[in-house]
């Protein structure tokens, strides 16, 4: 082989290496775009995940705390405090109901007397053989302070005072038992009637359960005729046990100082209502009208 002949295939080889290698380049040319679009899908979805993260998390942040519903609270009860059970009553009145009976009266324990209180009195009036009056009368009292577990003073009063009527109406042993309502005093009044034997007689009992705001007053008279006395009337008993009933709410409403003592709470709730609705909007308006 001849050394031209030599130089000329060393020189095709040469040119064979070199169109390799850029084709070599020019592929991987190619390919950076792709890499680079590659990436940049990356990136957006990247960038897009943390947008969506932040927006969670903004909706997780301090303002959806502050959206929280507040924490429960209820009206305040009216009253604070009751009056000592055994002053709730005039001494004409104790006159009156039991005539002989000391007028201080005998007081029921109580560990929290600004909550609950009793006290009751006992009269026998002895005529020798002609027979005896006896009576007896018992004053209660019930306040109820406003609890955000268990409710509103008031509401809890009214469960009480249910309970106090269907308790008067299912006495044991008790006959001809009669019901009606009370107007006149607290928020709702309720008076009970039957009568009762015993061994001594036949007793006459009243019971008055009334509802004032937040407190309910019991008060429950009764009376017998003993040893051939004449058997007392239910309706003279029921109009002394009612009177006696309306003292014991104004004692009640006195001392937390008011001087409201007959007229219903609701009813002043009522009015305010009425004046309310005398200055509604619509009114206002047609006025400017």
């Amino acid at each position: 082989m001849s050394e031209g002949t030599m130089q000329r295939r060393a020189q095709l080889d040469q040119r064979d290496r070199r169109g390799k290698r850029l084709g070599r380049v020019l592929v991987c040319a190619a390919a950076v775009p792709v890499m680079l679009i590659a990436a940049g899908c990356s990136s957006d979805s990247g960038s897009g995940s943390g947008s969506d993260s932040a927006g969670e998390g903004k909706s997780a942040g301090p303002g959806a705390s502050a959206s929280a519903s507040p924490s429960p609270t209820v009206q305040a009860a009216a009253y604070a405090k009751l009056p000592k059970p055994c002053t709730v009553l005039a001494k004409k009145t104790l006159g009156d109901l039991v005539p002989k009976a000391k007028t201080s009266g005998k007081q029921g324990n109580s560990s929290d007397a600004a909550s609950r209180g009793n006290c009751s009195w006992s009269s026998l009036d002895d005529n020798g053989v002609k027979g005896s009056q006896f009576r007896w009368l018992n004053v209660s009292l019930l306040r109820f302070d406003s609890d955000t577990t268990r409710g509103a003073g008031d509401e809890l009063a009214q469960e009480y005072y249910d309970k106090q009527v269907q308790a008067a109406q299912s006495a044991e042993g008790a006959k001809g038992v009669k019901s009606e309502p009370v107007t006149g005093m607290g928020d709702a009044a309720t008076a009970v009637r039957y009568d009762l034997k015993k061994k001594e007689g036949s007793f006459k009992q009243q019971t008055v359960v009334v509802q004032v705001e937040n407190v309910v007053v019991t008060v429950d008279y009764n009376g017998a005729g003993l040893a051939g006395e004449k058997t007392p009337s239910a309706t003279d008993l029921m109009k002394d046990a009612q009177k006696a009933a309306k003292e014991a709410v104004a004692a009640v409403s006195s001392a937390n100082g008011s001087t409201e003592s007959s007229a219903s709470p609701s009813k002043s709730a009522s009015a305010s209502a009425s004046a309310s609705k005398s200055a509604s909007p619509s009114k206002s308006a047609a006025k400017k009208n």
